[in-house]
């Protein structure tokens, strides 16, 4: 796929997406991830999602929503909500 119309921020989402989808799919290969483990690695994200304080601009926002989404898709499709 042609990445050339996304923005910065849209490929910072994408690229962290993606990788974080690929992160948790080699760590299930190697040792079974829980539903319990994954929802809380995810409540640490959405806290430092919501650290904002130093202000650290969009394509790091971007960044950690795609890792947070990452999550989500993967916790919906242990819990079969896919």
């Amino acid at each position: 796929m042609d990445n050339s119309d996304f923005s910065g921020e849209q490929q910072a989402f994408r690229d962290a997406y993606e990788d974080t989808l690929t992160f948790l799919e080699a760590r299930q290969a190697i040792k079974p991830l829980s539903v319990i483990d994954l929802e809380g690695e995810l409540h640490h994200l959405t806290v430092y999602e919501g650290q904002d304080w130093g202000g650290r601009g969009p394509l790091k926002n971007a960044e950690i929503q795609g890792q947070i989404s990452a999550y989500i898709t993967v916790i919906d499709a242990m819990k079969g909500n896919n």
